[in-house]
């Protein structure tokens, strides 16, 4: 489903930071995998690079088939099947609930109000916020927020979901909710790809955890073998700081 074949991306400013080096990785159509490391490892970097909003400097990109780098590539529509959920809900806070799910699904999909609004209405039950439609994003907890978002993003029928710390942002009793949501995507066979601190979450769902460092992937496994028996010093150093 997802190919990434030897990418690079540098930023120059203030300074010369190396994001991501020569980093390769395959992502099989309904595996859900789990990007850990400490902050300014490359993680997020990374994630963005999958649907361009980092353009990565070298190497190659192939979502479902479709090289992203090339420059006769329709990006937009690329995205427009891959969903991606952000530390911040981005949520277009004078529209209601109902409507930021339905917007995308009429401009990009061109769904009819009443197709849109059934698509709507069936997600925001399946995050368990169906009652909440007619309310705007202030008056929702961040949990909610981000449940919005999620089903913003399913909206669109994507063909993989890309979520980039989507807890983090969140008080500790709200991001059981999320993961809740998350959890049952993954159930249903959606290709993920998750940038988490959550490591109950990564143990549970995932069925490979991906490690890095410095821009690099340093270690990959089964989270069996990756919380039990990882191999990499670097590794075996940040699960003895975080667990």
């Amino acid at each position: 489903m997802i190919n990434v074949k030897n990418i690079s991306k540098t930023f120059m400013v203030p300074h010369r930071v190396d994001a991501l080096v020569d980093v390769s990785e395959n992502i099989a159509r309904g595996e859900v995998v789990v990007v850990i490391g400490p902050s300014g490892s490359g993680k997020s970097t990374f994630l963005r690079c999958l649907n361009r909003l980092e353009t990565a400097d070298k190497g190659k990109i192939l979502i479902d088939g479709v090289d992203i780098l090339h420059p006769k590539t329709d990006i937009n529509k690329v995205r427009a099947e891959v969903g991606m959920v952000f530390q911040s809900f981005n949520l277009f806070p004078h529209k209601t609930v109902k409507n930021n799910v339905n917007l995308a699904q009429n401009v990009v999909r061109k769904r009819s109000s009443k197709e849109a609004e059934e698509i709507t209405m069936a997600l925001l039950d399946k995050v368990g916020i169906a009652d909440k439609k007619n309310v705007y994003p202030d008056q929702l907890s961040g949990g909610q927020q981000q449940r919005v978002a999620i089903a913003r993003a399913l909206a669109m029928n994507p063909k993989a979901m890309l979520f980039d710390e989507p807890t983090s942002a969140l008080d500790p009793e709200m991001i059981g909710e999320v993961l809740e949501v998350m959890k049952t995507l993954a159930k249903e066979g959606m290709t993920m790809a998750v940038v988490t601190h959550e490591m109950g979450f990564a143990r549970e769902v995932a069925d490979r955890v991906i490690f890095m460092d410095a821009g690099k992937i340093v270690e990959e496994g089964t989270p069996e073998h990756f919380f039990t028996n990882p191999s990499h010093d670097r590794t075996k150093l940040f699960l003895k700081q975080i667990l």
